[in-house]
């Protein structure tokens, strides 16, 4: 017996339907025009900064330090040091303690309701304001453990504020690991850390690694928590580990509230001279991760 197909205009004979699709059209005409928009406003943002900044981005703006009265000759060099080493040590210090803290609430940690509500709190943790973090950070390293507004201390703070996204994505990563992996390797007598570290992270490294890529492009970009830690602007030597310190972009949101144009092009190279450490650490972990990726599923 032959089946008549349905023809393919047969919305048009259901009002309710052709009105779901009519909306659906709409809904993705809005979607496509707030793309645009977006990327039209960002066009014109690194096109002014990119025509203010290069022509600025000379030898100083690398090698020489900040100063308030000659900006034509001021550079990043403080601030440039003091960013690559607070955002690698947070990364040292929030890396190990996140990926610890997914690999017992996935693999060892009990289902009841305390777990539940450390899975929620940590949920919650990854929204909080960088801001309160840093205050956090202010009466806790700074304060209470005498550290004073040093390069540690900062990137203890962005540590903390690191951290809850780094756990959300290796948990997500370690649960991605199909069930049957771990249940072959019980099946051949390994033990649960045998299983863990040799079988599970290996595949769930690449999303481990994609979400610290998220954490350091807001790590090396968020100033407030620093600024509360006792940031400064103007250094005039290079930052120590238990040293004063200051990082990009307090220097540049210094530079931007300034009137004089000098102090404008020497803000929009540094924006350029961030994006250059933010692009050349991502493409560091970027590959690290397709390394990953091409040893354990290829």
């Amino acid at each position: 017996m032959a089946v008549t197909p349905i023809a393919s205009g047969a919305s048009r004979f259901n009002p309710q339907l052709s009105k779901r699709h009519q909306a659906g059209r709409i809904f993705e005409t809005v979607c496509f025009l707030g793309t645009i928009a977006a990327l039209i406003v960002l066009v014109l943002l690194m096109y002014r900064v990119f025509s203010e900044g290069i022509p600025r981005l000379d030898r100083n703006a690398f090698l020489a330090y900040p100063s308030q009265l000659n900006p034509k000759e001021a550079g990043f060099r403080a601030s440039l040091i003091g960013s690559i080493m607070v955002l690698v040590l947070t990364v040292v210090m929030a890396l190990p303690v996140g990926v610890g803290a997914a690999i017992y609430l996935e693999e060892y940690a009990p289902q009841n309701r305390f777990t539940r509500l450390l899975e929620l709190n940590i949920a919650n943790l990854a929204g909080v304001p960088s801001v309160v973090y840093g205050m956090l950070g202010l009466g806790l390293f700074v304060r209470l453990f005498g550290l004073g507004p040093v390069v540690l201390a900062g990137a203890m703070t962005m540590a903390l504020v690191i951290l809850p996204v780094i756990i959300v994505a290796a948990r997500e990563s370690i649960r991605a690991v199909p069930q049957s992996f771990r249940q072959a390797s019980y099946g051949l007598g390994a033990t649960r850390w045998q299983t863990i570290s040799n079988h599970v992270l290996p595949y769930a490294v690449p999303g481990i690694l994609t979400g610290t890529i998220i954490a350091m492009s807001r790590a090396i970009g968020d100033a407030a928590p620093l600024l509360v830690v006792g940031g400064l602007v103007f250094i005039q030597a290079d930052p120590g580990l238990f040293s004063r310190f200051t990082v990009l972009p307090l220097q540049i949101f210094f530079s931007i509230g300034q009137p004089q144009a000098a102090f404008q092009e020497l803000a929009a190279a540094g924006i350029i001279i961030l994006l250059i450490v933010l692009l050349f650490l991502n493409a560091a972990a970027i590959y690290i991760r397709n390394r990953f990726e091409h040893r354990y599923r290829s």
